[in-house]
């Protein structure tokens, strides 16, 4: 079974045929019906490479993620590639594990493959790539670094909005000393969401000591270390803010093995609101950023671009609003806690 043999049955010819296939707009309505009825009938695949050909698109987008095995990272590619299902798309996925020369060489290959577009959701770009993109044409979507240039979007996160939610909800249940362990430095998101924290603070009038920021590497490993290094301290935190979830499960894993009760003895929010905060014990008040409204923008922002033949000079900006997800894991303050160790 071929596209002649489609085009045979179905009583129109083999061009027709081919702009039914890949729904070409002026194709008559009945003689489209009839094509695939044929298909329909007979099980016959339409070769992609050959309707790419015929089209000038693939029908694929890249999608690049940092790390596939962080909870946050799959609920954007379940919702990216169900919408790119429902639009007729297919996505080439790969992950970097935070390596930028692997995120070079995963884009470099997706291009090669003549994507429609690239979704570079990795929170964090080197330099290197965006000189090796600097001539394409593909349209591509960053979070909250892309450049101002044509054919690229710009997912800008608000992460002050949720943080400060945050920090004043801690203020109100009368925490002063409040610690923050962030992600790591070369990650702008990272820097992003612990400067956002110290204006947080310095808002509402509370001391922002150095020595409770602490830096971690998004890992719950690094969530335990941190936690390690906060409770050493002579007078330690009452309450902790994580620049993610999967730290937040560290310093609560960590509290845990010294005896410290959560959120009696210590408040802890997360960010990001991964599916597994709301299932941990106690349930984890954190700080929501939509992984499903993060990947339909992060979709609908290059099948746009691949839409029009003019795009904007500058690119197009779009914006994603955090904000607090209250549950379990916060708690007025325990001043017998707040007493410094001897």
């Amino acid at each position: 079974m071929n596209i002649r043999e489609v085009a045979r049955r179905a009583r129109v010819s083999t061009a027709t045929a081919s702009r039914a296939i890949n729904r070409v707009p002026t194709v008559n309505p009945q003689l489209a019906k009839r094509v695939w009825n044929v298909i329909e009938k007979m099980g016959y695949y339409p070769n992609t490479q050959a309707r790419a050909l015929v089209s000038g698109k693939s029908r694929l987008f890249g999608l690049v993620v940092s790390e596939i095995t962080n909870p946050f990272f799959p609920e954007i590619v379940q919702m990216f590639e169900r919408i790119a299902v429902e639009h007729d798309y297919e996505i080439l996925l790969a992950s970097t594990g935070n390596d930028p020369v692997r995120m070079e060489t995963s884009v470099r290959r997706m291009i090669e493959r003549r994507v429609d577009g690239v979704a570079v959701m990795t929170f964090g770009m080197e330099e290197g790539l965006l000189s090796d993109l600097k001539l394409r044409k593909v349209p591509l979507v960053f979070i909250d670094v892309g450049p101002q240039r044509a054919r690229v979007s710009n997912i800008r996160i608000d992460y002050l909005h949720g943080i400060r939610q945050a920090v004043q909800h801690l203020a109100a249940l009368r925490h002063e000393r409040i610690a923050f362990i962030s992600g790591p430095p070369r990650l702008k998101s990272a820097e992003a969401r612990k400067q956002a924290f110290i204006r947080s603070m310095k808002e509402i009038g509370l001391t922002v000591d150095e020595s409770l920021i602490t830096e971690g590497n998004h890992t719950i490993e690094s969530g335990v270390a941190a936690c390690a290094q906060l409770l050493a301290l002579a007078n330690r935190p009452t309450a902790i803010l994580c620049s993610n979830d999967m730290t937040a499960l560290g310093v609560m894993r960590k509290s845990y093995e010294e005896g410290i009760i959560i959120p009696q003895d210590l408040s802890v929010v997360g960010f990001d609101d991964i599916r597994l905060a709301q299932f941990v014990l106690p349930a984890l008040t954190t700080i929501q950023m939509s992984q499903g409204e993060l990947a339909r923008l992060a979709f609908h922002a290059l099948l746009e671009d691949t839409q029009k033949e003019h795009t904007a000079p500058a690119g197009t900006e779009y914006l994603l609003t955090t904000h607090l997800v209250l549950r379990e894991s916060t708690h007025l303050v325990n001043k017998r806690f707040m007493r410094p160790k001897r």
